[in-house]
This record gives structure tokens, sequence and C-alpha cells, in this order.
């Protein structure tokens, strides 16, 4: 079995985020079970096709030349940000946390660390992780993959962003108003 460093990043980060998932505050109201199946599927099948190691047909086929050389390098480099971005955002987030769309008890609206560029960083840094497995795989089914998480995920932010509107009211509009939701268009002030 090939243990290739982009595996092991992943690898690394999924057990933090299982370790520090023991350590959030209970929620008080939650998406519906409908609702988040929703989401997880399409998130699902997005990393079953970045798993597969010997994809048949189109999906195993290649993106950019072979020759293409910095992409390895350049898809493990965009993994250890994303990952590292998103894990300091769920620093920064703390029991708040949830895998589901949620409110906890005596939840917080979160503005520092990378909360003051993106309203979503844990997504930005997922997305960008995966971009770079995807560049690094360079087959059509990492890209697929890409597009069907990114839709999961688009979903899911546009749910939380309802929720936070719901319980943080104007607090929450004003900080929408500022901060762009994935992508930091401009440094924070």
């Amino acid at each position: 079995m090939r243990h290739d460093p982009i595996t092991l990043v992943w690898a690394a980060w999924f057990l933090y985020w299982a370790a520090a998932s023991l350590r959030v505050k209970p929620a008080v109201r939650t998406e519906s079970a409908a609702s988040r199946l929703a989401h997880w599927v399409p998130m699902l099948v997005g990393a079953l096709l970045l798993i597969v190691q010997r994809p048949h047909g189109w999906l195993g086929g290649w993106v950019f030349p072979l020759t293409f050389q910095p992409r390895y390098d350049t898809g493990l480099a965009l993994v250890v940000a994303g990952l590292a971005f998103a894990v300091w955002a769920r620093i920064h987030l703390g029991g708040n946390w949830s895998g589901s769309v949620a409110v906890k008890n005596a939840h917080e609206l979160i503005r520092t660390g990378p909360y003051r560029w993106v309203r979503h960083p844990i997504y930005t840094g997922m997305l960008c992780a995966i971009l770079g497995t995807a560049i690094a795989q360079n087959q059509w089914r990492s890209w697929l993959a890409l597009g069907l998480i990114w839709l999961a995920l688009w979903r899911k932010w546009r749910l939380e962003e309802r929720f936070m509107q719901a319980t943080f009211g104007e607090r929450y509009q004003a900080y929408r108003a500022r901060v762009p939701a994935i992508i930091p268009w401009k440094w924070p002030r």
C-alpha cells in the first residue's frame, strides 16, 4: 500500500477532526435529517471519488499532460495550506462547531482568526485542500469530486447563513455585509 504525503496529511487532519468533535456544545436547533442527507450524500460520493485508486473509464483519464511537473508539489502545498486553514478555523470556532447545521447552547458569533477574512473558513480550507488533491491526482474523478463537494458545501453554507441570521440578527447582517462567504476578496479592516 502506497502512503504518499497527501494521503498522510489528510489522515492526520481526519484524526484531529474526529478528536476535536468530542469537545462541542450541545445543540439547541439543528437541521432535519433529510436536509443533512442532501449535503452529506454528495460529499460522501466526492470523498469516494478522491479515495478510489484505479477508477475505470473516463474517470481515470488524465486532465493535464503528464509532463506538467509541478502538479504534485503544487497540490501538496494546497492540501497542507487548506487543511491548516480549516484547523485554524476549527480552533477559533471551538465548541460552536457541528458536523450538521446547528445552533449550539450559548452559541457565539465568531469573528476572529480566519473568520475575519471569510465567514466559512472551514469550507474555504477544505475546498482548497480538495483542489490540491485534484491537481495532484490529475484525473477527471478528482475534478468531479471537487464539483460535487463544492455544491454540497454551497448548499450547507446557505443554510448556515439562515440559521446565523435568525440567531444573531443585525449583528450577523453587518458581519455578512463586511466579510465574504468563502473567498477572501479583501483583507480585514
